[in-house]
């Protein structure tokens, strides 16, 4: 258990990984292109901030917190938790809890980058590709530590800015957007649905 808990860890911190731009005058890389490129640039950062997790974490945080916002859409990932409650919030609502999650996940899950020690990472071939390649997709990867497979699923868009960009991870078939929904929805009836409360209690 202990184990499957650190490899989630581990998917969901190597989704903060920076963007890659897709140039209008260049063929489009593709959303597996894209992360493959990405999750190596990551990792040689977690290696240049190593040193400091222990004698300087804020500055460790800091450099992961930057990779979070070049790749994740923590508006999209805001307003996915919050599903319908989105509707009664205000942009500035959905704004603050996105910097919540960001802020609380960074924190989480930096600690995962530390401990990643080389463990086999395979991309897999996507299920039902969708025909556009610029069309909302899912990168199937594949984490093998000590004999135990784990899938890990990013659900990618391509943005306004043409930059691919992450709004959800499904880690062993768990939709981890639905189990923060849960979450939020559980405060959301504690609080008697101030979402102003709520986003003051998330942890």
């Amino acid at each position: 258990m202990k184990l499957f808990t650190k490899l989630i860890a581990l998917g969901f911190a190597l989704m903060f990984v920076p963007s890659m731009a897709v140039q209008a005058q260049a063929p489009a890389l593709s959303a597996v292109e894209a992360a493959e490129q990405s999750v190596t640039q990551l990792l040689r950062r977690v290696e240049e901030l190593r040193p400091y997790f222990e004698s300087d974490k804020d500055r460790y945080y800091a450099g992961i917190e930057e990779e979070v916002g070049k790749f994740v859409d923590f508006t999209q990932v805001a307003t996915g938790v919050m599903a319908r409650f989105s509707e009664d919030a205000t942009d500035a609502q959905i704004e603050a809890f996105g910097e919540k999650l960001r802020a609380t996940l960074t924190r989480f899950y930096g600690s995962a980058l530390v401990e990643y020690g080389g463990q086999e990472l395979n991309y897999m071939p996507p299920q039902n590709p969708p025909e556009d390649p610029e069309a909302p997709t899912n990168v199937r990867m594949q984490i093998v530590s000590d004999g135990t497979r784990i899938e890990l699923q990013y659900a990618m868009f391509l943005n306004d800015s043409r930059e691919w960009k992450l709004r959800n991870l499904y880690v062993g078939g768990i939709n981890l957007r639905r189990q923060y929904h849960t979450q939020f929805a559980a405060l959301m009836a504690r609080h008697n649905n101030d979402i102003d409360a709520v986003i003051e209690a998330w942890q």
